[in-house]
């Protein structure tokens, strides 16, 4: 499998489709995270998503803008392929392409142990968005 990047303007419907698919799955149904998930940013050529595919759509997805700053979110995995490594997958992708910059992210505050194992550090106190505690974190630049 491999890890398909496409800048915010230049998805397609189908593209759009399954991203917004595997974001609602585990954000709305699994998390049950009540905040709207369209923030004005998807579409932007600085927006940057990544994710691995397969017959049934996205496996794993998270997306990276620049606003001045490298800025990693919307972390998620279908719950059927979890434990598998994917999303590591992605995270190691951010890293090689933006590794020589700080990248800044709000991780959910249980996986704040696993967002370490790829250099990010705590970078502040919890906080609670949509419902769930997150930890500001931040991976300085190498």
């Amino acid at each position: 499998m491999s890890i398909r990047m496409v800048a915010g303007d230049a998805l397609t419907a189908q593209d759009v489709y399954d991203i917004w698919k595997i974001r609602d799955q585990v954000f709305a149904f699994e998390q049950h995270v009540e905040d709207t998930d369209v923030d004005g940013r998807d579409l932007l050529p600085t927006t940057t998503h990544l994710w691995l595919a397969d017959a049934d759509g996205p496996t794993t997805y998270l997306r990276a803008y620049d606003d001045g700053g490298i800025h990693v979110g919307r972390v998620c995995t279908r719950k059927d392929q979890r434990g598998k490594g994917l999303s590591g997958q992605l995270m190691a992708e951010v890293s090689r392409l933006w590794g020589d910059r700080e990248i800044v992210l709000n991780a959910q505050s249980h996986l704040e142990r696993w967002y370490e194992s790829f250099g990010y550090v705590r970078s502040g106190d919890d906080f609670d968005e949509a419902g769930i505690q997150h930890t500001p974190m931040v991976r300085p630049a190498i």
